[in-house]
């Protein structure tokens, strides 16, 4: 779903049935009031951005010890289940795909949807979606006695009703995968506090799960990518990404693409991408190098994805899900940011090194502005030089294993 969709649907949707629903609850005071002593069933309400759901991983790690995998779901928008196929914490069957292909269909997949976590008898609902009023909804009709988010208290924000039992300010110095595991500790208090949480969460590295790909898996990426002696190097460009402002220059990655081949002689280049990008992704490998450069755009899986990373020397790429896709594997990564801020939202892998111009105007996009910012001319992404990336790229290829 695009971003302009989603704020449509959040100001003249949810808003209002977060004002209704506010009500309803106040008059059955169940606030606060009725959830079980301690979760037992979860779900996590995390319907977008397979990126960030890699960010979560230390939060559905907490879950899993907290409940047991058998009693974590997750409810997902059905194009975004894939990356929670890779992941260990969830049984198959306990991840509910609501499909939102037109409004008529999303509407009869959420009550499904709704009416399977009734029959579970989940008792705690938790809110990943940052402060959309439409996620604050859906947390609501799970029917869970015990419902985690944010709220803006005080503070200026979309409006999300007072749907919650147990609220926490959105931190903005704090990075996102801190906070979800805020949301899941908040889950275990008695939600008397506000805002919570009232707990420190140390900076310590954070492991994620190990990708280890089948041998069937590695020979057929090794058929695909083609036989040659030198480093892999994947290029990332996000040809036709929703957010353009994150986008580098295409010319630019042509030119660190043609700079990196000048280096490695016996190197081989590999441009991935959507489905939706691989006209201009093929174009982009053309420019490069017809003979050591090839687009994979469209033409792998996930799953694939991730097989792809594991083999590869190296990621240049711009701020988007493949960074944390990586961070699943060895490989190490250039992550480039403007638009949103690594403080945020870095990969969770120490192998990464994340390059941001910190201009005065960055971040400008934000869980505040429904990641729809007013730039017409993105100098945050355009003041990183060829040069810099570049250099930042040799460090990797030369760094030592971790």
């Amino acid at each position: 779903m695009r971003p302009d969709a989603i704020a449509r649907a959040d100001r003249w949707l949810a808003k209002p049935l977060c004002a209704v629903l506010s009500g309803f609850d106040r008059l059955r005071r169940l606030r606060r009031r009725g959830a079980p002593a301690e979760p037992r069933r979860i779900v996590f309400v995390k319907l977008i951005e397979m990126g960030s759901t890699v960010l979560a991983c230390p939060a559905f790690a907490e879950a899993e010890k907290l409940v047991g995998r058998d009693n974590l779901f997750i409810l997902v928008f059905a194009p975004n289940r894939a990356i929670l196929d890779v992941l260990p914490y969830f049984r198959p069957e306990n991840v509910i795909a609501v499909e939102e292909r037109n409004l008529a269909v999303f509407a009869v997949s959420l009550l499904r949807a709704m009416l399977r976590l009734w029959r579970e008898g989940v008792d705690t609902a938790i809110d990943m979606e940052g402060l959309t009023s439409a996620s604050a909804v859906v947390t609501y009709l799970t029917g869970a006695r015990r419902r985690v988010g944010f709220y803006n208290f005080t503070s200026q924000g979309p409006y999300r009703g007072r749907l919650f039992t147990h609220e926490l300010s959105y931190g903005f110095q704090h990075h996102v995968s801190k906070q979800f595991l805020a949301l899941v500790r908040s889950a275990a208090t008695n939600g008397d506090d506000a805002p919570l949480l009232k707990e420190r969460i140390p900076d310590e590295h954070t492991e994620l799960p190990r990708f280890v790909p089948a041998e069937a898996e590695s020979a057929a990426m090794d058929a695909l990518v083609g036989s040659f002696d030198g480093p892999l190097l994947l290029l990332n460009p996000n040809c036709s990404d929703l957010l353009p402002l994150r986008r580098w220059p295409t010319e630019r990655f042509v030119e660190l693409g043609r700079r990196l081949l000048e280096e490695h002689p016996d190197a081989r280049i590999a441009v991935t991408g959507a489905p939706d990008e691989r006209e201009e992704a093929e174009a982009v490998a053309q420019s490069i190098d017809p003979e050591r450069a090839r687009s994979l755009a469209g033409r792998t899986s996930l799953r694939q994805l991730l097989v792809l990373y594991d083999m590869a020397d190296v990621l240049v790429s711009n701020d988007s899900g493949p960074v944390h896709f990586a961070a699943l594997t060895e490989v190490p990564v250039v992550a480039l940011y403007g638009p949103e801020t690594p403080q945020l939202y870095g990969p969770l892998s120490s192998q990464t090194r994340a390059l941001f111009a910190g201009l005065m105007c960055s971040p400008c996009v934000n869980i505040l502005n429904h990641r729809m910012s007013p730039c017409l001319d993105n100098q945050c992404m355009q003041q990183l030089s060829v040069d810099q990336v570049l250099s930042a790229t040799r460090e990797l290829l030369t760094a030592p294993s971790e």
